[in-house]
Formats: C-alpha cells, structure tokens, sequence
C-alpha cells in the first residue's frame, strides 16, 4: 500500500461541482480583485472566527506583516516567537523592520513556552505572537495576561489551526489580530496562495486593507506606502464553496489522530499531548522519535510518506545568523527539530490506511 503525505483527492471529489461552480461564476462575471466574491469571503470567515472584520490577502506571511505594520511595529522594536515555527513568522517580523525575538517551545504541545515569555520582554517589545502550531492552540490566558501586564500586542498565527479552539473559544478571536494562510495544504486551503487577517478592530481592519491595496485608501489616494497582497476573486470562490465544509473536514482529521492516539503503542514513539480544554485541528500530526531519521527509513520502505515540521529551527537558518543565537541557546527547539516526523493525516484518509500506518509504526 501507498500512503502520501497528504492528499486533495478526497476533497476534491466531494466538492468538484462547487469548486467548478466558483470559478465559472468569476470567469462568467469577468470581475478578479476586490469584487463580490472578495467580500462574501470576507463576512463568511470573519462570522466563522467569532471576529468582526475579515480583510483577504495574498498569502499568510503577508497577513502577518500587514498587521504588525498596521499596528506601527517598525525599525527599533522586537517582537516575541517561538523559536520552532515556520520561517514565514520571523520573516513578517523582519519585513516591518523589527526585531524577531526567539522563545523555546513547549516540549509537550510544541507551542510556544508561556513562561519563558517574560522572561523575554525587553523596552522594545512591542507585540508577542503565539503561533497555533500543527492546529494545536496556544496557553492563551497566560500569554494575554502577560501581554496585558506588559502592554504588548498579541498577534495570533493561525496558519495551521482554522477552527481549533482554546477553551471552547475559536484560535483568532483572541488577540488584537490573526494572520490566517490559505496555502492549499491548509485545513481550509485555497487553489492556490492566499490569506486573511481577522479582527474586532475596525481601524485596524481598516489599516490593514490599506496597507494591502498600495497604502490606498481610495484609488490614486496613498496615505501609507503600503503593499500589494489582496485575496483574489477566485481563490475568495473557491474558500466560500470550501469554508462550509471546515468543521466536518476537522472533524475527520479528529478522527485519524484519535485513531493514531489509541493505535500506536511503540515506546520508541512519544505521542502528542493534548490540554482536555483544547480542541486540535491536527493540520500536522507530530511524533518525536530519538530514532527519527529510522523510522522515517522505515516507513518510507511501507511506502508511508512522512515529513519534518521543520529539521532547522529558525535560529540556526542561514538568513538569521544576524540575530546571534547559536546552536544551544534553544534546545527545546533544538530536540524538537531533530526528533519530530509528521505522519500522513488528511481528510478522506481511510480505516485502512490509518490501520496500515499504525501497523508499520507499531513493527519498527
């Protein structure tokens, strides 16, 4: 049997008219930026995210840096990350300007480590942002007591985590703003690059699509230099006739994991560990293994495709040797990346080939 990663088919199959439905009802009206389709989305996904304003982008990172600079985080600021998420979030950082400063993770849940926070937060701090990683939610009340007690910014990172929630509330309802992605590998996916930013904010929000359409309030009117990262209509047709659907397809990969929870057995595997007062989306199902890179050998000759979230950890890229961290000054981050291996989980997958894969995992 061949597992993949990841796969559309299933998605794809069930929502074939809609999707074909979206782009014929774009292509017939001939009308591709900032048009009806833009502002449904818009109204549909802030009201999913118990926020009042959604304003669509190009992409998640640009979600993320078109908040940071509608927040006025430039040059001479920091802002806090853990140190273990993907490039995108330190980049929106740099992209305004400021500073990235880096945090060990929790070992258990891979988030961001609440209480390492503090300990962080200099005279240029300007703005924390807890990523929701692998659709695992963030120790919120800690990290919005902190930024309250500090008076910081909270920029929530929910690139993976559409539809998770903290406590019975949803992931991007919680800080001041919420980057979104729409990366088609995403729980909720465009055909392509997109993304979104959500807040209760209306000057904000209001910043924020400015920012993105060339700093333009109203055409050939420039009161910011600004950006240009708008939804497109199409990708905003496609995630209307997909965002329906968001809850179910959680749902199923819910069901994978609990499947993996309860199967795998291997005591060379540790298991995620999930708060009984979170509700995980699971866009990455993550094990640590000290035999990793065997395993992964292992479950490749199955014909099993897994994946790394993410072998080099921000601090030691390349592009952020000018930070000044080194090997060491994080090593939770550190044994993370050198010991995590994602496991195929998507919706469709079937009892078989969950079956299949815990199998595999069980025998190594």
């Amino acid at each position: 049997m061949r597992i993949p990663f990841v796969s559309f088919l299933p998605m794809e199959r069930e929502l074939d008219k809609e999707l074909r439905d979206s782009f014929e009802r774009v292509y017939t009206r001939s009308w591709y930026i900032e048009g009806e389709e833009d502002k449904k989305f818009e109204e549909a996904f802030a009201c999913y995210c118990n926020s009042k304003f959604c304003v669509g982008v190009g992409n998640g990172l640009d979600a993320l840096m078109l908040s940071l600079k509608a927040l006025g985080i430039g040059k001479g600021d920091e802002v806090i990350l853990p140190a273990n998420t993907f490039i995108a979030t330190a980049l929106a950082v740099t992209y305004t300007g400021a500073k990235p400063i880096l945090v060990d993770p929790d070992i258990s849940t891979f988030n961001i480590n609440p209480y390492e926070i503090e300990k962080a937060i200099t005279k240029k701090t300007k703005a924390i942002i807890p990523v929701h990683l692998y659709g695992q939610p963030c120790e919120m009340d800690y990290i919005l007591d902190v930024a309250k007690k500090n008076n910081l910014y909270v920029v929530e990172d929910c690139a993976q985590a559409h539809g998770a929630k903290y406590k019975g509330k949803i992931v991007g309802s919680f800080g001041d703003v919420a980057g979104f992605s729409f990366y088609p590998g995403k729980n909720l996916g465009a055909l392509g690059d997109a993304g979104a930013v959500v807040t209760s904010n209306d000057e904000l929000a209001n910043k924020i699509r400015a920012l993105g359409n060339y700093g333009s309030d109203y055409k050939y009117h420039h009161i910011y230099e600004g950006n240009n990262s708008r939804l497109d209509e199409i990708q905003a047709a496609f995630l209307s006739a997909k965002l329906p659907h968001l809850d179910k397809m959680n749902e199923d990969r819910r069901r994978i994991a609990n499947s993996y929870m309860k199967g795998i057995t291997n005591s060379k595997i540790i298991l995620p560990y999930v708060p009984d007062y979170t509700e995980p989306v699971w866009h990455i199902f993550g094990i640590r293994s000290k035999q990793r890179d065997e395993l992964e050998i292992h479950l490749r000759k199955q014909g099993i495709i897994t994946n790394k979230h993410y072998p080099t950890p921000i601090h030691l890229q390349e592009c952020y040797k000018t930070l000044g961290y080194k090997y060491g000054d994080f090593p939770v981050a550190e044994e993370i990346s050198q010991c995590e291996l994602s496991l195929p989980i998507y919706y469709g997958m079937n009892e078989d080939e969950v079956n299949y894969v815990i199998d595999a995992i069980n025998d190594f």
